[in-house]
């Protein structure tokens, strides 16, 4: 009587079949990471403008709400108990009370009502005029330039891409405009970003 000997079947991938799989799975990835990164960027920018644009609206609405001069400005410590104007818009800013319109916190007794840590890793700031505030009259109205410092009119935000079409057609930096009347935009035309920079001898990054 003749033994039978059973075949088992083994399923797998072949050595040849694996490097392709890697292969296709390296080309995913380096997509999907570019993808990612941009993204992550793109998230940073839109943050900081945001940030931005929100403290300046609720200055323009704390002014005409308070009957009083709301002032927004960089700071140096914008986090601590007596942060003041004294930093730049990099370092962070605050918003606050400003009773006498002074540009200068005089101590608790002009109430800060928001403040804001250091902007975005990654992200510079092109400012026109070097402009380090913006200050609200009771009106709700911007108080134009005070004592003769020049009040923020126009900010370039910049990552390492600089004033490039990004997704949408749209520039990766961002332009953020406040008129003399108070009205806070962000922008993203990418001529009108360069003709900003240009004008102002600015760069981005």
């Amino acid at each position: 009587m003749k033994n039978r000997t059973s075949i088992k079947l083994q399923a797998g991938f072949t050595l040849y079949e694996l490097m392709i799989t890697l292969v296709i799975a390296g080309v995913v990835l380096s997509f999907g990471m570019s993808n990612l990164t941009e993204y992550t960027k793109n998230g940073r920018m839109t943050a900081t403008a945001n940030d931005l644009h929100a403290a300046f609206f609720m200055a323009r609405s704390e002014s005409s709400r308070g009957k009083t001069n709301i002032t927004i400005c960089g700071s140096a410590t914008p986090m601590a108990a007596n942060a003041d104007c004294d930093g730049t818009w990099e370092q962070g800013y605050i918003v606050f009370i400003d009773t006498d319109g002074n540009l200068t916190r005089a101590g608790a007794t002009e109430t800060i009502l928001r403040s804001h840590a250091a902007i975005e890793s990654g992200v510079t700031l092109a400012i026109a005029n070097g402009a380090t505030y913006f200050s609200f009259a009771s009106s709700g109205l911007g108080r134009g330039n005070v004592g003769g410092v020049p009040a923020v009119t126009q900010i370039v935000m910049c990552d390492e891409r600089g004033n490039v079409i990004a997704a949408g057609g749209n520039s990766a930096a961002r332009l953020f405009v406040a008129t003399p009347l108070g009205r806070a935009t962000i922008l993203r035309d990418m001529a009108r970003i360069e003709t900003v920079l240009t004008i102002n001898g600015l760069t981005c990054p």
